[in-house]
């Protein structure tokens, strides 16, 4: 009787486990993975696209908060097209990190 507890203590464990683990749909960008969303700034075409942890790696960061920039466009306007204000693609010091976070800003065109 004790080896069927054991056996379904162990099977439980796995499977809560299991259910720790990433979603299927977790994007990953330098191999890590960073909380990141878009939100509103101002005007419902203008956002701010933010990702950290930047000390796991601006460049991932940077992609991460594109991304979400790029989603919130096509999510709401159905195009990836953008106007940066504050540009992903300037030197890494240039960036605007401030508290190990990553912050992107732009509109999306009408």
């Amino acid at each position: 009787m004790t080896g069927i507890k054991t056996y379904g203590a162990v099977a439980l464990a796995a499977l809560l486990l299991v259910g720790c683990g990433p979603d299927d749909d977790t994007i990953f960008f330098d191999g890590q993975f960073y909380r990141s969303n878009a939100k509103k700034d101002g005007e419902r075409h203008q956002f701010r696209a933010t990702a950290r942890p930047v000390s796991a790696s601006v460049e991932g960061a940077r992609e991460a908060a594109r991304y979400e920039a790029i989603a919130y466009c096509v999510r709401n306007y159905g195009s990836s097209d953008i106007l940066w204000v504050t540009d992903p693609d300037v030197p890494a010091d240039e960036l605007l990190i401030e508290d190990d976070t990553l912050t992107l800003t732009g509109a999306c065109p009408l």
